[in-house]
């Protein structure tokens, strides 16, 4: 379970939150209901956006929404295989 403000969400209730559709975002996964990508959100953190910041630009998301694409991403990541493309020397 992950809290948030006085609910309690469990990482599939969050999951739900992103959705792939082929006709939208040309399928990339976007916060249900919307247009914005889960990348687009991501790469607003990355370069020093607050939480605050993107619930005051983007009104119709919740703090739950940005929550969960980093679940997301993190689910994303843990999935995937990653081999190096040059071998370190020893």
């Amino acid at each position: 379970m992950i809290r948030i403000g006085d609910e309690r969400t469990t990482e599939q209730q969050l999951l739900e939150r992103i959705t792939l559709n082929p006709k939208v975002m040309v399928g990339k996964p976007v916060i249900k209901g919307t247009r914005l990508t889960v990348e687009h959100v991501l790469r607003l953190l990355a370069h020093g956006a607050t939480v605050a910041e993107i619930l005051e630009e983007y009104q119709d998301l919740t703090p739950e929404d940005i929550q969960a694409c980093l679940l997301f991403a993190s689910t994303s990541l843990a999935n995937t295989v990653f081999l190096p493309l040059l071998e370190e020397p020893a």
